[in-house]
């Protein structure tokens, strides 16, 4: 571990974390308010809250739509604007969205999920140009599978009883259960975070994990018919 690492992580060893619910503007507020008191000055925010609603559209009740785009799009929103202004009044700060492989391309059934994922994209993208004008960096984290628990608590599956989609809700389920020794550590992602943050450059988009890489540039590579015939043959399609 760097020496900067190192005094980072000794610095954050008594923190009191406060409680901030994304879906809870009162709380955005206090939390920053708090964060301001305590430390002085808050130099960046990390947007990191958000979960997956995959399976068919016409399976997810209207309120679990909804829910999706609150959380990983309009809370988002919320707290990046509620610390503008403290930054604008440094002329100082770094904002850092989580964003995923799923905001540059898609799985099967994950029309909500990456709905809300090329949302953070496209809100970071402009959000680059309009930030610089206050001397503040905004830059795009995408993950490609991590072994967290995005499965479980972190995942919301509508398999519904539409027997249309069922072959392709099991070859997709299969494909996610055997992810070919794919799947890199939070420790990746905690890395490419903190080099995001630190590195001073005017950069948007860091990837991390070999298979973020692969697929990323796989699809920028790609006419649309090659990548969807990849992906397709992936679920033996």
């Amino acid at each position: 571990m760097r020496p900067k690492r190192l005094y980072l992580l000794n610095k954050l060893e008594n923190v009191h974390l406060e409680r901030l619910d994304v879906l809870d503007v009162s709380s955005i507020e206090q939390a920053i308010i708090n964060g301001i008191t305590r430390f002085g000055k808050i130099d960046a925010l990390l947007n990191n809250a958000g979960y997956g609603a995959y399976g068919p559209l016409e399976s997810f009740p209207r309120e679990n739509i909804i829910r999706q785009f609150n959380t990983n799009v309009i809370g988002l929103m919320d707290v990046t604007k509620a610390i503008i202004p403290h930054f604008r009044l440094n002329k100082n700060g770094v904002i850092v969205n989580i964003s995923s492989i799923g905001g540059q391309m898609t799985f099967a059934l994950g029309s909500l999920y990456h709905g809300t994922k090329f949302a953070v994209e496209g809100i970071s993208e402009s959000l680059h140009y309009e930030m610089k004008e206050i001397g503040v960096k905004v830059k795009i984290v995408e993950p490609g599978f991590i072994a967290t628990d995005f499965g479980g608590r972190s995942f919301d599956f509508q398999a519904g009883d539409i027997s249309d989609y069922q072959q392709l809700i099991g070859a997709l389920m299969k494909q996610w259960q055997n992810p070919n020794n794919t799947v890199s550590p939070p420790s990746l992602v905690a890395e490419v975070i903190f080099n995001a943050v630190t590195d001073g450059k005017n950069q948007l988009r860091y990837r991390a994990g070999d298979d973020a890489n692969f697929l990323l540039d796989s699809r920028k590579r790609m006419t649309d018919k090659e990548f969807f015939e990849m992906m397709n043959a992936q679920l033996g399609k």
